[in-house]
């Protein structure tokens, strides 16, 4: 079964950090291209960060630069997004996604052009 599996959310303070994953399970990650979404209540989903297949490229939105941090581990085939200096603006529901080839690379920010999908993790920031 393809599937991917996010988990590491939680309820974090505002200025701490979270680390979540993002399991590959039926295929390999290393060749996929990988987004990282999210979605707060009454908002359209938005990226966050990508990363390309071979890490040729990288991603960020401007909310998150210098904060969040997209790395992969292949050897577990498993791909982080490290959040530190959170904010309660932050607060969502965080999807990580796969795709191949050069189409998602030009569009990552577009949810229909990846493959697979995670089901998401809540992550909430909030004293």
């Amino acid at each position: 079964q393809l599937q991917l599996v996010e988990s590491g959310g939680g309820l974090v303070q505002p200025g701490g950090s979270l680390r979540l994953s993002c399991a590959a399970s039926g295929f390999t990650l290393d060749y996929y291209s990988i987004g990282w979404f999210r979605q707060a209540p009454g908002k359209e989903r938005e990226v966050v960060t990508f990363i390309s297949s071979s890490d040729v490229s990288a991603y960020y939105a401007d909310s998150v630069k210098g904060r969040f941090t997209i790395s992969r581990d292949n050897a577990k085939n498993t791909v982080y997004l490290q959040m530190n200096s959170l904010k309660p603006e932050d607060t969502a529901v965080y999807y990580c996604a796969a795709g191949e080839g050069p189409t998602v690379q030009a569009m990552c920010d577009i949810w229909d052009e990846y493959d697979y999908w995670g089901q998401g993790t809540q992550v909430t920031v909030s004293s």
